[in-house]
């Protein structure tokens, strides 16, 4: 597993070190403290680790095999929302992953009543992010911490019926108990999206293009794709540089 950054400014993980280039991108979002960060690193490294810092909004890579396929799959973990007066309290960060992700996984633990209730007002902010595209990505609802039915404070059946109502698979997993879950739910959303083909559109937080032959390349949010003019200019700022005999570097 690789810790690529700070969400802050997403990134796309370098192609180069994929050899299909393919690359899916997966934010999971859901409210404070229902474990969302235990199912990331455990679906990617299968490991528990109970305690963590306060979420910082870390963005997680790691090659995986999908049907003899190699393919880069990043996740973004984003901070606990909490409900206000007006509705989910979103950052723009939460926002942009949202924006930016191929599909989303919304969290919720069955020990905390208010984590479900949450579950539906993120539904519709997943879709409002989405509204200028055709279609809302793939939504996957898990209940977590399902272990600990001592505290168990949302019914088992309440998940199942909020899942079909809001039309996403539903997976109830415990982080803690059982990687085979865990891993069932992330793995089998993956492989639905590896069989999708890849998306053509430009989103603001990560950019993402299609070219010939099949192939995608991807470029940083921070780098537009310049247009002829800009390209000849640059392609003659170039001469001039060597004939100067000065050494750049050019990123484009």
């Amino acid at each position: 597993m690789r810790l690529i950054q700070n969400m802050s400014t997403i990134a796309e993980y370098p192609t180069s070190e994929c050899p299909s280039g393919r690359v899916i991108k997966i934010a999971v979002i859901g409210g404070s403290g229902v474990g969302k960060t235990a199912l990331v690193v455990r679906f990617l490294t299968r490991r528990f680790i109970g305690d963590y810092e306060r979420n910082a909004g870390n963005l997680y890579s790691r090659d995986i095999q999908i049907d003899n396929e190699q393919v880069a799959i990043q996740v973004q973990d984003t901070p606990g929302i909490h409900v206000t007066a007006n509705g989910p309290g979103c950052t723009d960060h939460v926002t942009r992953s949202i924006q930016w992700a191929d599909a989303i996984v919304l969290v919720y633990s069955v020990t905390d009543q208010r984590s479900f209730d949450l579950i539906g007002p993120l539904h519709q902010l997943v879709a409002r992010a989405h509204a200028d595209r055709a279609s809302v990505p793939p939504v996957i609802l898990l209940a977590n911490k399902a272990d600990l039915l001592h505290v168990r404070r949302v019914d088992a059946q309440q998940g199942p019926l909020l899942a079909s109502a809001l039309g996403c698979s539903f997976y109830e997993v415990s982080a803690s108990e059982d990687y085979s879950q865990v891993h069932g739910a992330f793995h089998r959303l993956c492989r639905d999206l590896a069989k999708q083909p890849p998306a053509s559109g430009a989103l603001p937080s990560a950019s993402s293009t299609a070219t010939s032959a099949g192939s995608e390349k991807r470029r940083s949010p921070l780098i537009p794709r310049p247009k002829s003019p800009n390209m000849q200019d640059l392609k003659r700022r170039f001469k001039q540089a060597l004939s100067a005999k000065v050494r750049t570097v050019t990123s484009v």
